[in-house]
């Protein structure tokens, strides 16, 4: 009998003869929600505080959506901190996910975190608030619903494509 062990980044499986899992490459799902949790904190500060305050949390967001688009998620400081200090306490997920379509996620929140920073930095303080809003909204259905708004826009574009 074959048991499941963890691999170096822990978002992949090997069976304990070194052979892939069908989940390899997967993503634990439960990764992007937490993200998407704390993501959604730092939006609504970015809503609240005063400028130049929000402009400097939302450029900081903005990186962090940079690294999840260029990287892939499961290289964001989200996914260390969830794979060091979540997921060892919880059951092993019972599905994987392609990291491809949260990677897309995190590429729309790009824009609207670059949005906001553009339209903050011409003094268009109520675009700024809306592509803010707009990343909020996506993100509170991530963290609060586990439905990834972005996740689903990838997926029709590729229906589309194909």
């Amino acid at each position: 009998m074959s048991t499941t062990l963890p691999d170096h980044d822990a978002d992949t499986r090997r069976t304990s003869a070194g052979a892939a899992s069908p989940r390899e490459g997967g993503i634990d799902p439960r990764g992007p929600q937490l993200a998407a949790a704390l993501t959604a904190v730092v939006l609504v500060a970015v809503l609240l505080l005063p400028s130049p305050v929000n402009a400097v949390l939302l450029a900081a967001q903005a990186v962090l959506f940079a690294i999840g688009a260029v990287r892939g998620v499961q290289s964001t400081p989200h996914a260390w901190l969830f794979r060091t200090l979540v997921r060892p306490r919880l059951a092993p997920p019972t599905e994987w996910e392609d990291p491809e379509p949260p990677r897309f996620a995190q590429a729309v929140g790009l824009g609207f975190a670059v949005l906001g920073l553009v339209a903050f930095a011409a003094g268009a303080t109520v675009l700024g608030q809306v592509a803010v809003g707009a990343a909020l909204v996506a993100a509170l259905l991530n963290a609060v619903f586990a439905f990834c708004l972005g996740c689903e826009v990838y997926l029709l574009l590729r229906r589309a494509s194909a």
